[in-house]
């Protein structure tokens, strides 16, 4: 009874984030990429602060080319919406998802690990690598202080519709 209280607790950790619809996503893929890649941070916050590498390491094995092209998809959207400094504001995309998913964590104290380990054992019984982004998806991990999904800046914006009207010229 105590392990069904316990999964429970954390599932509601876990599902108590805000939902992605409110972030102005232009397609199911992109905001599918968000939520892989805010499960893959919330999983290594999990396996550094619990000391639990070894089920990390399992979950970058066995979703290794669903994880490379998911870092694919972001890596687009960062160049889309912001051009040259698309990386820039990738790298600081994913710093501040694990900071304030660590954030989250040190809110919960001493109880942290046992609360959230368990979506490794969820994680790592998903019968397909294809039910991933769905898994991603039901765990709502994008923490409301992440900017996602955010309208193109003006300059990026206009940069773009620049080159999209020279490349149309050729």
């Amino acid at each position: 009874m105590r392990r069904l209280m316990s999964a429970v607790a954390a599932l509601t950790m876990l599902s108590a984030q805000p939902v992605l619809a409110d972030r102005q996503c232009t397609s199911v893929a992109e905001q599918s990429a968000f939520e892989v890649q805010a499960l893959r941070s919330a999983l290594m916050v999990v396996a550094t602060g619990c000391h639990d590498d070894e089920r990390y390491n399992a979950f970058i094995r066995r979703f290794q080319g669903d994880l490379q092209a998911n870092e694919r998809t972001i890596n687009a959207y960062f160049q889309h919406r912001y051009g040259r400094a698309g990386q820039t504001q990738h790298d600081r995309f994913v710093t501040d998802l694990a900071n304030a998913i660590s954030h989250q964590g040190s809110d919960i104290g001493g109880d942290f690990c046992p609360r959230n380990g368990i979506i490794f054992n969820e994680v790592l019984a998903l019968t397909s690598v294809s039910d991933l982004p769905d898994f991603a998806a039901g765990k709502n991990l994008v923490p409301a202080s992440v900017e996602i999904c955010t309208p193109m800046p003006s300059g990026a914006a206009t940069a773009h519709k620049a080159a999209a009207i020279a490349s149309k010229k050729k």
